[in-house]
């Protein structure tokens, strides 16, 4: 029991928390919609019928292999209703649609001292562009119909939440 202990101990002091990777995770806020449109500098810039409109939030940890692993969950996801109403459905079953917005303050820390979200989770920008070309890249490879926002860019996102359906999925 005592070496047990001392093992216990030894581990903890040698744990630093900052190189543990697993905590540091893509956030993808899923919804499921009817309809969505994303407008930019007062331009509709994509538009979708049924299916999910996502929400990314990356941090510097997140990669290719993250990225894929990510697109094969969505799409595989049976959180569409079949013919008895029951959530049996993918969005390749249905052949539906992707929305796909960067989203630079899902990994935003609320439980920091003080009343301000804190963004240091979040990615620099120029890894989070490269990841979401990446991200917008690896959806196409998929034949799935895409539309995107602009990376960067204010953003008016109109949807009808079909359910409502949110998820998050963190990886």
């Amino acid at each position: 029991m005592v070496l047990y202990i001392k093992i216990k101990i030894q581990t903890l002091k040698n744990f630093n928390l900052q190189s543990f990777n697993c905590l540091k995770r893509m956030i993808i806020l899923l919804q499921r919609v009817k309809h969505a449109k994303v407008i930019a500098e007062s331009q509709t810039i994509g538009e979708i019928g049924s299916g999910l409109l996502l929400y990314i939030g990356f941090e510097d940890s997140d990669n290719l292999e993250k990225i894929q692993w990510s697109i094969n969950k969505i799409i595989n996801l049976r959180i569409f209703p079949d013919k008895d109403d029951k959530m049996n459905l993918s969005l390749l079953d249905i052949n539906g649609s992707l929305m796909v917005i960067s989203n630079f303050t899902l990994p935003a820390d609320l439980n920091e001292s003080g009343r301000r979200p804190s963004f240091t989770k979040s990615a620099k920008p120029e890894v989070a562009e490269s990841l979401y070309n990446q991200f917008i890249d690896e959806c196409k490879k998929q034949n799935i119909k895409i539309a995107v926002g602009k990376f960067g860019a204010m953003m008016d996102i109109e949807s009808i939440c079909d359910g409502p359906v949110n998820l998050i999925l963190k990886r």
